[in-house]
């Protein structure tokens, strides 16, 4: 079975990243590279680091080529996915990296994006746990998150993650699911590499403002991935959910550190071993999300699918704290969005998803 795929968007950092990653899958073939500005430049001008595709022209994005492919990435950025996915339907699988079809709230669009509402597809977020499987998951009578694939094993249109709504999602949602924190107030920090800012030129993006400076932005509840985090942690059995959110660019070009804080619900003896067996029920069985005894770090995840979260609590502050790692242009877009296609696909879900990370 050869699956045929096209990228759109493949100038760009996470294009780039799904091209990559599909070199290694055991089925899929690059039918077409498109992209707006940089159409008729050779794929290895802008990325040199896949010389397999160096060769390739991109192309002017066309819909009839589209539409001989059997799945086609969109990378572009909020608000110029719809017009092209809707000339997609009921052809070829599509799969949505940006955040036009993240949210099932019309009124959070609205008030974080704005424009014409274009509704909510399959979310692609396999490892996300609802609140009704949850006491399966915790007894073991099921393995790993069962809703989220199911959705995803029969979806033909897919909304791949924000990257950051990826890191805080996988570090809190066992805790949230347990019911063994307040979820009204959760505070996320957040240390983001450039990468995740695109590709577009701009002043702060330049060398001269990133290196050996930190940078916070979207501070006090201006970012567009908080309802999106809001709407997971609610999927997960959250209750009246409020997010004080805040990421920092910091002088790296990939990788999400979250630390993420919230309350306990109560307190009691066995309340740690509660912690620890909702975190290890959630994820002991998930292949590329592992709970670790030691802080997470970014480097050893790196150029990977993977993600790395731990949990523990502060008794003095009577507070959780849940810390993850992952790549934001792997486990926080590319790779969760080849995994996705391979969900939908009915293919082993974690087929060309790079395990081994880079060091040093």
């Amino acid at each position: 079975m050869v699956i045929r795929v096209g990228i759109v968007g493949a100038s760009g950092f996470a294009g780039s990243e799904i091209a990559r990653i599909l070199l290694t899958h055991s089925q899929a073939q690059i039918e077409t590279l498109m992209a707006h500005r940089s159409a008729g430049e050779r794929f290895g001008s802008l990325h040199a680091h896949i010389p397999q595709l160096a060769d390739r022209l991109i192309e002017s994005t066309d819909v009839d080529h589209l539409q001989t492919c059997d799945v086609v990435f969109v990378a572009l950025p909020h608000g110029q996915s719809a017009l092209l996915t809707q000339e997609l339907e009921g052809g070829p699988l599509v799969i949505d990296c940006g955040a036009d079809h993240r949210l099932t709230s019309e009124s959070a669009w609205d008030r974080f994006y704005g424009g014409i509402y274009p509704g909510a597809w399959a979310y692609g977020m396999p490892e996300l746990v609802h609140a009704q499987e949850y006491e399966d998951l915790a007894s073991g009578n099921l393995k790993k998150a069962k809703v989220s694939r199911e959705i995803l094993s029969e979806a033909r249109s897919v909304a791949v993650p924000g990257c950051n709504v990826s890191a805080v999602t996988l570090a809190l949602q066992p805790a949230v699911a347990a019911g063994l924190i307040d979820s009204t107030r959760i505070t996320a920090t957040l240390a983001v590499g450039y990468s995740g800012a695109g590709r577009s030129a701009k002043t702060h993006l330049m060398a001269t403002a990133a290196l050996s400076n930190m940078a916070p932005y979207s501070a006090l509840g201006k970012h567009r991935h908080i309802p999106e985090i809001v709407q997971n942690l609610e999927v997960a059995g959250g209750q009246g959910v409020s997010l004080d959110f805040t990421p920092i660019l910091t002088p790296t070009s990939r990788g999400i550190l979250a630390v993420v804080n919230a309350p306990l619900a109560y307190k009691d003896e066995g309340v740690s071993e509660k912690l620890s067996h909702a975190y290890r029920s959630c994820y002991d069985h998930e292949s590329l999300v592992t709970v670790v005894d030691d802080l997470p770090q970014t480097q050893p995840i790196l150029g990977t699918g993977r993600a790395t979260v731990w949990a523990g609590i502060n008794e003095e502050a009577g507070t959780v704290t849940a810390i993850s790692a992952i790549d934001n242009l792997g486990k926080g877009t590319a790779s969760t969005a080849v995994q996705s296609m391979n969900l939908a696909l009915g293919l082993d879900e974690t087929d060309g998803i790079p395990m081994i990370g880079v060091a040093p």
